[in-house]
């Protein structure tokens, strides 16, 4: 009976621990200052992507690998209702402007495969999307949650940065705009 109670007590000040832990991580995750600001250079960062989500571009892609082109970087989850309403926009954006050097590049964040794919498909998402493993990408970036988007220019400067549902017209805006410098 002792030793049932100091287990007992020891198991839930475990839990408290690994709680404490946790929100520790969340909150320095979401400190201010470190997050890439609009003319910072782009954190570099090796994605894999989805099977059936690369858009002819290699398993395995890092963000200095798309030096040249203008990338969209959309942080997203399957089970995020924001991210449902910019879903079209992003795809339509990637077909229109995909073939003048646009790389639209979805990066799932705390998902797992089975509902992301769900997602991508019922929104018949073509451009290329992977998946965050470990959250690597998403301290880096500092993101505060999902959707969230940053808007990188041909030399892998940060030139925008949106942290809500992005709408149509925002996006070619932007697109447009950087495209043509």
């Amino acid at each position: 009976m002792k030793h049932r109670r100091l287990f007992i007590a020891l198991a839930v000040a475990a839990a408290a621990f690994v709680v404490v832990l946790f929100v520790a991580a969340l909150v320095v995750a979401s400190l201010p200052g470190d997050r890439p600001v609009v003319g910072s250079a782009a954190p570099d960062f090796k994605i894999t992507l989805y099977k059936d989500y690369r858009a002819n571009l290699p398993a395995n892609i890092s963000l200095s690998d798309l030096r040249g082109k203008v990338v969209v970087i959309n942080f997203w989850a399957s089970w995020c209702v924001e991210c449902r309403k910019e879903s079209d926009a992003l795809e339509a954006a990637w077909l229109k402007y995909n073939k003048r050097g646009l790389v639209i590049l979805g990066v799932d964040y705390l998902d797992n495969q089975a509902p992301a794919y769900q997602y991508l498909h019922s929104y018949n998402t073509t451009y290329p999307n992977g998946i965050d493993l470990q959250e690597r990408i998403s301290r880096e970036y500092r993101i505060t949650g999902v959707p969230e988007t940053f808007f990188i220019d041909r030399q892998g400067v940060v030139r925008k940065t949106v942290i809500q549902a992005l709408t149509p017209q925002e996006i070619d805006t932007t697109v447009e705009s950087l495209l043509n410098e």
